[in-house]
């Protein structure tokens, strides 16, 4: 599939930076990135220097996320379509550049309250990445980071951010009860062969954080298993145990970070082509497990 950008990088704003780190290296397997600066520390999850930031401070939720264009014709592309559907990037800073280790940012915001930066040309770290922890790497060549799903108050306008301003394509949806009449609707959208990089869930109130989970997905089956060991010999607080996503296939779990969104590991989710034809409701989340799990 040909695309022109890709969901590259993430930053979280928490109260206790030093705990979200622990996880995302001691659980997930990242390793730590090169040192930014300014009381901000990055880790890896592929040979990029830095794909996931974080920041001390009280949000306790996503503060960025950046995207990447693949080539200098669509960085300028991307920009244009933004500023054309009504949300214009400004100039990144040299600092700002310096910070995400890329040639160039542009920077803005989105409907859902979440900073947005455009990158060009993401800095490789010096050494190759090989995670003790996760033998058979991460899925990301071509792709990106991972995926995100947000809790959003105004659909339709993260929405028209997402197809008219970045040219995503929806891959399918969900639209399920989830208690007593309570009806839950999620939209998946993608930019590359991932199924989707940016999922939105349509909420009619404000529930204190944008982001509900960030999820990254291994190469092997076997490394999901692995990082649910990891998590519970942690004693951390499972908001899902295994199981196999409906609509996108990923065998996965969920755990409670320390900043209270989720981080979900998975394997498997498939793949989608152009021009797509998937596009459909499925009428639950999974086809079977995810399940909350209490200890004993």
């Amino acid at each position: 599939m040909s695309h022109g950008i890709e969901f590259g990088y993430v930053e979280f704003t928490v109260s206790d930076p030093v705990a979200l780190g622990a996880t995302l290296t001691s659980v997930a397997g990242l390793l730590p990135g090169s040192d930014p600066g300014q009381g901000i520390w990055a880790y890896r999850n592929d040979d990029v220097d830095r794909r996931v930031f974080v920041r001390g401070g009280e949000r306790n939720d996503c503060s960025t996320l950046g995207f990447v264009a693949v080539s200098e014709e669509a960085f300028e592309k991307v920009t244009q379509r933004l500023g054309a559907t009504g949300f214009p990037l400004r100039e990144g800073t040299d600092e700002e550049a310096s910070l995400r280790g890329a040639r160039h940012v542009r920077v803005g915001s989105t409907p859902w309250g979440l900073n947005f930066e455009l990158a060009l040309d993401l800095t490789n770290s010096s050494t190759a990445f090989s995670s003790p922890l996760v033998t058979g790497g991460f899925q990301t060549a071509g792709v990106g980071v991972g995926h995100t799903a947000l809790a959003v108050l105004d659909f339709a306008e993260s929405e028209r951010f997402l197809l008219e301003g970045l040219s995503m394509v929806q891959s399918d949806w969900v639209e399920t009860d989830i208690m007593d009449g309570i009806e839950l609707e999620v939209r998946f959208y993608h930019c590359n062969s991932r199924h989707h990089s940016v999922a939105l869930a349509k909420v009619p109130f404000d529930l204190g954080k944008v982001l509900h989970h960030f999820q990254m997905e291994v190469n092997e089956r076997d490394d999901v298993g692995y990082a649910f060991d990891r998590a519970w010999a942690a004693g951390m607080e499972f908001a899902n145990g295994l199981g196999v996503h409906d609509n996108e296939g990923a065998f996965s779990f969920y755990v409670t970070t320390s900043a209270g969104f989720l981080l979900e590991v998975g394997h498997g989710t498939k793949k989608v082509y152009d021009p797509w034809d998937g596009n459909r409701k499925y009428d639950s989340i999974s086809r079977w497990g995810h399940q909350p799990l209490a200890r004993p």
